[in-house]
């Protein structure tokens, strides 16, 4: 393979910002540039508007990663990011742009499925830091830290509009093989996870991984090592362990 051989664009989670998937890029083979995307109003981008209306947000973001796009790519999300990587990939197609060679979602429900209404109702700061206790991710010292929460709070509220007000639109499926990617101890159930693959007419599987929501954290060795092997059968051009559209998903449960 050329050095690089293919590009892996990251969304983020609810609250955070491209930060999370840094050490990916060094943890991934030379062939795979990850491109952590950032979203308006964080990180390098903290001096614009957060975004509150996820397929516009979708849309600018296609503009921008279109522009990256010079051969093989992939999408992965985790979370909310799971759904923004989904409506990006309709954007891209929109613009005309091939599909990726792997939508990977992780850690979310099905577009169809969810349902995230509560998350549009007005929270407070007190609410919004029970509710980071509550996904496990953030440690204490962090969530008493009134200068670091000031930070994150406003995000993770643009975050929570973006998921609330989201309405689900049908459209063809995607032409790309769809990925999931769930922690067993999240509160994610079986057929929310496989309702994922309606929205493909390529392949579709599904790996599970012990850990919480925030597993692409505790075990990201050996997610990393999914989306290596994944995408290097890709690139060998075969579909390997994903199952044809409409049939039964491969699952594996990874220990």
């Amino acid at each position: 393979m050329s050095p690089v051989a293919a590009r892996l664009f990251c969304l983020p989670y609810s609250g955070a910002s491209a930060m999370v998937y840094g050490r990916w890029r060094r943890a991934l083979p030379s062939w795979l540039a990850v491109h952590p995307v950032e979203l308006p109003g964080r990180g390098a981008r903290s001096g614009e508007p957060l975004a509150t209306d996820l397929r516009g947000l979708a849309a600018l973001l296609a503009g921008e990663v279109e522009d990256a796009i010079d051969g093989p790519y992939a999408l992965f999300g985790h979370s909310l990011g799971s759904l923004l990587a989904f409506e990006l990939a309709h954007a891209l197609r929109e613009r005309g742009v091939p599909p990726p060679l792997v939508l990977f979602a992780s850690g979310g429900e099905a577009p169809a499925v969810r349902d995230d209404r509560e998350l549009a109702r007005p929270r407070s700061d007190a609410e919004l830091i029970a509710d980071l206790r509550g996904y496990q991710g953030t440690p204490e010292d962090a969530l008493a830290d009134p200068e670091l929460m000031a930070l994150v709070l406003p995000v993770l509220r643009a975050d929570f509009l973006l998921a609330g007000t989201y309405a689900y639109r049908p459209r063809p499926a995607l032409a790309c093989p769809v990925h999931v990617l769930a922690g067993t101890r999240d509160d994610l159930g079986r057929p929310a996870l496989e309702a994922w693959g309606r929205e493909t007419r390529g392949g579709f599987a599904i790996d599970l991984f012990e850990g919480d929501h925030f597993f692409l954290h505790s075990r990201q060795a050996e997610v990393l090592g999914v989306l290596d092997a994944a995408l290097s059968r890709r690139m060998n051009g075969g579909l390997a362990a994903l199952s044809r559209a409409g049939g039964s998903p491969a699952v594996r449960t990874l220990q």
